[in-house]
């Protein structure tokens, strides 16, 4: 069964592509290499360069190639530029998404897995949150993404379309192989920026807010490895496979670091002290996201394998050193 995934280029969709062609699934890869690059993509999949919210497109590849299930990862995703630019977010994140899910409704594809967000929740005043929370983004970007859950919702009532949606909180690290990783150069992520510094690649790190209500004053978020999320998202569509109806679930371990925490331990496996100043807080950050993983475990039986922010770590330094050579080698 082939499986188009949108952004495989990217940084989580190209984890995707991995854990797909791993398991032995045939691979198309469709991503208009606006953020993510050609070399990411596994020799083994298919790479078609184009717009996702291209219609015609899409329904060229889903039945040249029998696409049989859509894994949509392709958007945009930093917070405080979709505060900015948010009709960006919403052309990118909503628009498309709407064309995507109706070419897979015109073209008979009825497995969809959709890359969510814990952003969706907003500042939850309750933690570990679970997918009952109330959904109150106070971004576009999570504004963007729980519109899309919603279509799609709607478009599986309506037509024999059953789809996974994985609210997801923040995903780091890389590839244990080495084979794939954040590749962005102005990423937003704090692991791979906290890398970066370590690495030489940045001056310093900003701190956004030091007044949040948490027992540091720095936000408390839910870090979970870019290859547990992948294994997830295979977990979710072999329950679709099986017949599994649709669902939204969270998808995170549970437990919180501080951002000061987190700059502690890269310090720490890096052997670097590298400089930190402390800024004012960013719009649309919420104080706390740590995701109730329950429901997760008990529907698609997940279990992580790399819980474990030191080892997320090592594997986002590994990455990020292996880009500095790779650029080195391109000069």
């Amino acid at each position: 069964m082939t499986v188009l995934v949108t952004g495989g280029a990217g940084y989580i969709g190209s984890h995707m592509v991995l854990a797909l062609v791993d398991a032995g699934r045939d691979v198309v890869v469709l991503d208009d290499l606006s953020t993510g690059f050609e070399w990411m993509v596994h020799p083994s999949a298919t790479l078609v360069q184009g717009d996702v919210g291209d219609e015609s497109l899409v329904a060229d590849i889903v039945q040249k190639h029998g696409v049989k299930a859509i894994a949509h990862f392709a958007g945009s995703i930093v917070v405080p530029e979709s505060v900015t630019d948010p009709l960006g977010y919403y052309l990118n994140n909503t628009v498309k998404s709407r064309a995507l899910i109706s070419a897979a409704v015109r073209n008979g594809v009825e497995r969809f897995l959709f890359s969510s967000t814990a952003a969706v929740y907003g500042d939850a005043r309750e933690s570990p949150i679970s997918e009952t929370t109330s959904l109150n983004p106070v971004s576009p970007y999570g504004t963007s993404k729980l519109m899309t859950e919603m279509m799609l919702r709607d478009v599986a009532r309506a037509h024999p379309l059953r789809f996974v949606a994985l609210r997801y909180f923040n995903v780091a690290g890389a590839d244990p192989q080495g084979r794939s990783g954040q590749s962005t150069r102005q990423a937003t992520h704090l692991i791979k920026v906290a890398t970066q510094a370590a690495l030489g690649e940045r001056s310093h790190l900003d701190i956004f807010g030091t007044d949040y209500p948490t027992p540091d004053g720095t936000c408390l978020r839910d870090y979970i490895h870019v290859s547990d999320l992948a294994h997830a998202h295979t977990l979710a569509l072999d329950y679709l496979d099986e017949g599994g109806d649709s669902t939204i679930l969270n998808c995170g371990y549970g437990r919180g670091y501080s951002v000061l925490e987190v700059i502690e331990a890269v310090k720490r496996v890096s052997g670097v002290d590298f400089t930190v100043n402390l800024s004012p807080r960013r719009p649309g950050d919420p104080a706390t996201l740590i995701a109730s993983p329950a429901q997760i475990r008990e529907v698609l039986n997940w279990t992580p394998k790399l819980d474990d922010l030191e080892a997320i770590i090592r594997h986002a330094l590994a990455w990020e050193s292996s880009l500095r050579l790779r650029r080195a080698e391109a000069a």
